[in-house]
């Protein structure tokens, strides 16, 4: 009896939680390729950091892939799979310069890790090779996408509320709306 009752009020939880969730869909338009879309901090919410870690290679002189987007508090693993050496670094987040940060050089099949704790664009840099670059975006919140190559994108189980949420691309200036959640919600961008 216990165990039966105990059962229906986990379902019943799980099914209230997800009845105040819902998704933002839309498409990203004036640019080609992948955009990032993140949901700008949310009112007395706070996240807890991710246990797991996010892989970025340095391979064929690129960085691997060319962009990431992880949530605020991630450590991300920068791994040298080239057969020369690489450096990592940053000269700013989100143009802050004191958030630079420069990691050193190491060899092939060598890592090393960073925890990102500002939200923020951050460009990806290495000094031994000054043609190789790429972006990671440090989400304030879990809820993001990458859009695919169309700049179609869908971030799912976000709170029902009413947030800001911003499309970036690389390049160009980030666009910010305003974007009310009640279950299934459109929100398209366009970046210039």
């Amino acid at each position: 009896m216990k165990r039966t009752a105990l059962a229906v009020l986990t379902l019943l939880t799980a099914c209230s939680t997800a009845a105040f969730a819902g998704t933002i869909h839309g498409k990203v338009a004036g640019v080609k390729g992948e955009s990032v879309v993140y949901v700008e901090a949310i009112p007395g919410k706070t996240f807890p950091a991710p246990a797991q870690h996010v892989t970025i290679d340095q391979k064929g002189l690129m960085f691997m892939p060319h962009i990431v987007v992880v949530q605020q508090g991630t450590t991300v693993e920068f791994l040298n799979s080239d057969s020369v050496a690489h450096n990592v670094f940053w000269p700013s987040i989100s143009g802050n310069k004191k958030l630079g940060h420069n990691m050193g050089t190491w060899p092939q099949g060598q890592h090393q890790s960073f925890k990102f704790d500002n939200p923020g664009i951050v460009p990806l840099l290495c000094n031994v090779h000054p043609d190789m670059a790429g972006y990671l975006v440090v989400s304030p919140t879990p809820y993001f996408a990458l859009t695919d190559k169309a700049g179609d994108f869908k971030i799912e189980n976000v709170p029902d509320g009413s947030y800001t949420v911003t499309a970036w691309h690389e390049g160009k200036q980030p666009s910010n709306s305003t974007v009310k959640v009640a279950g299934d919600t459109a929100a398209n961008f366009t970046i210039k």
